[in-house]
């Protein structure tokens, strides 16, 4: 994958539903071993990108590529190569215990058993539920759920993560976990990551690159020191104040 110049690529993307047009002429470049934020507000267009990117929705115009694999033309080949942790998480099964799932979507993807275990008990290990995996899907609080969440999105090993409000639901302790974990990825073991949120904490500890969608477009991509001095905002150290500068907004996040 080291010839491939993007790990994720939009070129006027589009989508409408019906009359109303959810993101226009999006531009987006992430190189491997890079981890963007895409920071926008509710409705701004985030979870529409994700789901092209992720090959669950079509485009109305434009063209998008997983490590040069076109999402629409080759999407088998960019689902094996992405892992995409949605923000609402309604596939796993209440009555099987958290490694009967695990199985189950691991099997799906055809990892042999025994990879699937060694797999699940480092990762559960991570989250700190390694104590739950025999317990039901259905017993476990919302935070475990969205944690687990994110151990099926890593399960086959993907080169490429798309992350729909990864820790919304998920305690102080979780979520440093989880951003800890994703910093790891991204620049020891070169994975390309995009996380969609609209915590702008979230967006200062993690951002490589920021990513600021705003009216279903995008209107800044870069690293929040390019953007802070390309808009004259050298003084601030907040990704609140570009954000508010770039998109006009009085409101926060």
């Amino acid at each position: 994958m080291s010839d491939v110049a993007f790990g994720i690529e939009c070129a006027d993307i589009s989508r409408t539903f019906g009359s109303r047009q959810a993101l226009a002429d999006i531009h987006l470049e992430i190189r491997p071993g890079e981890l963007t934020v895409l920071l926008g507000s509710n409705g701004a267009g985030k979870t529409t990108l994700m789901k092209i990117l992720a090959t669950l929705l079509l485009p109305s115009g434009g063209q998008a590529s997983i490590l040069g694999r076109d999402v629409v033309l080759e999407a088998a080949a960019c689902r094996r190569l992405m892992g995409f942790v949605p923000a609402e998480e309604r596939s796993f099964h209440g009555r099987l215990t958290v490694m009967q799932n695990l199985e189950f979507f691991a099997a799906l993807r055809g990892i042999p058993p025994a990879v699937c275990r060694d797999r699940a008990a480092d990762l559960l290990a991570v989250f700190a539920l390694e104590d739950h995996a025999r317990s039901r899907f259905s017993e476990l609080s919302s935070g475990m759920k969205q944690a687990l969440g994110l151990v099926r999105g890593l399960l086959h090993a993907p080169h490429v993560l798309l992350l729909d409000e990864p820790t919304r639901s998920l305690s102080p302790d979780m979520a440093h976990r989880v951003q800890t974990m994703l910093q790891r990825l991204a620049r020891e073991e070169g994975r390309t990551i995009l996380l969609a949120t609209h915590n702008l904490g979230e967006a200062e500890a993690l951002a490589d690159q920021v990513a600021i969608l705003h009216g279903g477009r995008i209107l800044a991509q870069g690293s929040p020191a390019d953007l802070f001095l390309h808009h004259g905002l050298q003084g601030h150290n907040r990704v609140e104040a570009l954000f508010r500068h770039i998109t006009h907004s009085e409101v926060a996040l």
